[in-house]
C-alpha cells in the first residue's frame, strides 16, 4: 500500500503540470507501466484543466489531489475543489469526428477520463469538502 499523499495548489494551468506529475509519481510506484502513467496524467490534467476552466471560470481558487493505491493493484486519485458544481450528464457525449470541421466542442475531456480510469465518479457540494472527482485505475496482468 502506499501511503495517502496530498498535494493543494492553485487553480491555475502553469500548475497543471505539476498536479499531473504528482499523479504520475504515484501511478509509477503502483507498478503502472509508461503508457499507462502517461494515460493517468492525461485523465488528471483534463480534470484540473476543467477544474479551472469551468468551476473557477478563471477566479482565483485551489484544487486539491490525493493519491494513494496497492502496489500491483490500483491508484485511487481524488481531486477536490469548491468551483461551481457542474451535471457531467449535461455534457454530451463525445462523438470522434471524421472531419475537424465537423467537430463540435466539449465533451472531450470527459471521454478521456472515463476512456483512460476504469472508475470515474463525480461528487458536487459535498458537505465540508465541495466538488469530489475520484477516479481509479486498476493495474491488469501482474
Amino acid at each position: 500500500m502506499i501511503s495517502k499523499r496530498r498535494m493543494v495548489a492553485p487553480a491555475r494551468h502553469d500548475q497543471l503540470a505539476r498536479l499531473a506529475s504528482f499523479a504520475a509519481a504515484a501511478a509509477a510506484e503502483v507498478g503502472f507501466d509508461e503508457l499507462q502513467i502517461n494515460r493517468i496524467e492525461l485523465a488528471v490534467d483534463e480534470a484540473c484543466s476543467n477544474i479551472i476552466d469551468h468551476a473557477y471560470s478563471g477566479q482565483p481558487g485551489e484544487i486539491t489531489i490525493e493519491v494513494s493505491g496497492e502496489r500491483g493493484h490500483n491508484l485511487l486519485i481524488v481531486i477536490i475543489d469548491q468551483g461551481k458544481p457542474f451535471d457531467p450528464s449535461s455534457v454530451q457525449e463525445y462523438v470522434p469526428s471524421s472531419s475537424l470541421d465537423d467537430a463540435k466542442v466539449g465533451g472531450l475531456g470527459l471521454h478521456l477520463m472515463r476512456q483512460t480510469m476504469d472508475q470515474v465518479c463525480f461528487e458536487f457540494g459535498v458537505p465540508g469538502v465541495g466538488n469530489r472527482l475520484t477516479m481509479e485505475k486498476f493495474v491488469r496482468g501482474r
